[in-house]
């Protein structure tokens, strides 16, 4: 039996941005439990390791308790009910996501009846922020600090060997 007050914010996080972390905090206000599941798939290369990314969004997701950090592989759905957890949260930014979106959570129904999709609505400071724009920001050497946490603005411009702005 799927639980409800426990839910999944499933995504790649490469990197964890603004946008991401305010969807976190709206879904840790509504459920008893969030554990972040950050996909990994084996046939793409993100910029940040798995181990990494879970180390950049542990330290984006330390204020709350009751909010816990897993990678995992496979099947969104099979992940939430391997952890006994009953909801699926999805951040919408554009009209362009709720396409995608809308489809992710049909085909996830379609595989598991039990588990809920609830879309919670981006910030709209926070609209036009993706962790592509935030790549392309650092590479070039721009300032992050509106995009990304310091912390995770460091292990950007690191990783790419580009000089921090200032």
């Amino acid at each position: 039996m799927p639980n409800y007050r426990h839910a999944v914010y499933a995504g790649s996080f490469d990197p964890i941005t603004l946008g991401h972390v305010a969807i976190l905090e709206r879904a840790a206000k509504l459920f008893d439990r969030v554990t972040v599941g950050i996909g990994v798939n084996e046939s793409k290369s993100g910029l940040f390791s798995a181990p990494e990314r879970r180390a950049l969004v542990d330290t984006s997701a330390r204020r709350w308790k009751h909010v816990e950090v897993q990678t995992f592989s496979g099947l969104l759905v099979t992940f939430v009910e391997q952890i006994g957890a009953g909801v699926v949260i999805r951040g919408l930014r554009l009209v362009a996501d709720f396409e995608h979106e809308f489809q992710l959570a049909l085909a996830n129904r379609q595989l598991a009846p039990e588990i809920e999709t609830v879309f919670l609505m981006t910030e709209s400071e926070q609209l036009h922020i993706s962790s592509s724009l935030v790549k392309e920001i650092a590479k070039n050497g721009g300032n992050l600090s509106h995009f990304v946490s310091p912390e995770v603005a460091a292990a950007l411009y690191q990783k790419l060997g580009v000089s921090a702005p200032g």
